[in-house]
């Protein structure tokens, strides 16, 4: 599946996904493959999952797309505590 980053919280190490009119999809840091975190906004290609707590996301990678478009982006500071 693919989807764009809704949320993500780097004091949490998760976030979620969007899921368009459906419950949103939860992704934990555990779950990225090739990258430490994501930025709200990205593009990810994953597998979707039911848990009892709900939906939530594995092997959770950048989509190609995102790859060949996100090199030259300039990146906002990082501050603690705040979403970004």
């Amino acid at each position: 599946m693919q989807t764009v980053v809704k949320k993500w919280f780097r004091d949490k190490n998760s976030g979620f996904l969007d899921n368009g009119k459906g419950p949103d999809i939860l992704v934990k840091k555990e779950d990225l493959v090739g990258c430490g975190f994501l930025k709200v906004g990205a593009t990810v290609e994953f597998e979707c999952h039911v848990g009892k707590q709900g939906l939530f996301a594995k092997k959770v990678s950048l989509s190609r797309s995102h790859h060949a478009t996100g090199r030259n982006k300039v990146t906002k500071e990082f501050r603690f505590g705040v979403m970004t």
